[in-house]
């Protein structure tokens, strides 16, 4: 089997004809044929049926075009894995509070310092990050958790505080305004409406270490709504749907929210580069790692 038998084989199942597959592919059409009968003489089954007016595909025909289409996705990622060698460029998968606290903070000064480094940025939470690093999807991720995949390394570079986040009402004032202990939170908790992450978020992930840590089950909890974007979250709290927790980084002065820090500032977690085991990391992106760990280590 051979590549060129199989991009006959999907142009002629895409446009469903064997004139169109062979001027997309500018070969003639008696070689479009050959290639599909070999294929059948090969896998030893019919895979288009053409009649004259149609063509149709059976359904060994469909299973081979989808493992082909994942083939061809496979082929061109190693294309482009491949030329972006000898290039300074770093993929990079980043979570929530990275891509929309962090880089936009790091990123002006390290391009101005390394112009000639490229930066390809593609924003998921933390479980698929992870999961995208581990399929040679990104060269590094930047993420709110650890996993427990062995073939991951993890570096710390910034120190995050979770907080919680209220409007700005009267019977919320005095948790911003003084200490107060985990009794109380809990029994705040229990009264107002919740608003929280979705699953596979690393801040999603620290909290519920944290409830467990307090005792404190989700379901005795009144969640009215889950969400992945923190700014959304920020403007539904500050409407007075519910209360919530974010990180401390995601919180500016604009927001109309009264920001409460847990009892004895509990609820912190690092944020870190993660990569693979086996990908030895270059030069330049070992020089974007340190920068990035040198400016938070400075403030």
């Amino acid at each position: 089997m051979e590549f060129r038998q199989l991009e006959s084989f999907c142009a002629v199942v895409r446009y469903q004809s064997f004139t169109k597959a062979a001027e997309k592919l500018y070969i003639s059409q008696p070689t479009i044929s050959t290639h599909i009968r070999m294929l059948e003489q090969e896998f030893n089954s019919r895979l288009i049926i053409r009649t004259t007016k149609n063509i149709e595909i059976t359904p060994h025909g469909k299973e081979l075009f989808a493992c082909a289409q994942k083939i061809f996705t496979l082929k061109n990622d190693l294309i482009q894995k491949w030329s972006e060698e000898n290039k300074k460029i770093i993929r990079i998968g980043a979570s929530t509070i990275p891509a929309d606290y962090i880089l936009p903070e790091v990123l002006p000064l390290f391009c101005q310092k390394y112009p000639d480094i490229q930066l390809h940025i593609h924003q998921n939470d933390s479980g698929n990050i992870l999961q995208s690093i581990l399929n040679s999807k990104f060269t590094i991720g930047m993420v709110g958790m650890k996993s427990f995949e062995k073939e991951l390394d993890f570096v710390p570079f910034f120190h995050d505080e979770i907080v919680m986040i209220t409007p700005k009402q009267e019977k919320f004032l005095h948790f911003s305004q003084k200490a107060f202990n985990q009794d109380d939170l809990i029994s705040l908790l229990k009264k107002e409406t919740i608003i929280l992450r979705e699953q596979g978020s690393g801040s999603k992930k620290r909290l519920e270490s944290y409830f467990e840590q307090i005792n404190l089950s989700e379901k005795s909890l009144n969640i009215i709504a889950r969400l992945n974007d923190q700014e959304s979250i920020k403007k539904l709290v500050a409407s007075g749907l519910g209360i919530s927790f974010i990180s401390a980084k995601a919180i500016t002065d604009a927001d109309n929210l009264l920001t409460i820090k847990l009892p004895e500032n509990s609820l912190t977690r690092s944020l870190y580069f993660a990569y693979h085991k086996d990908y030895i990391l270059k030069e330049h992106i070992l020089s974007f790692i340190k920068f990035v760990q040198n400016f938070y280590a400075k403030k």
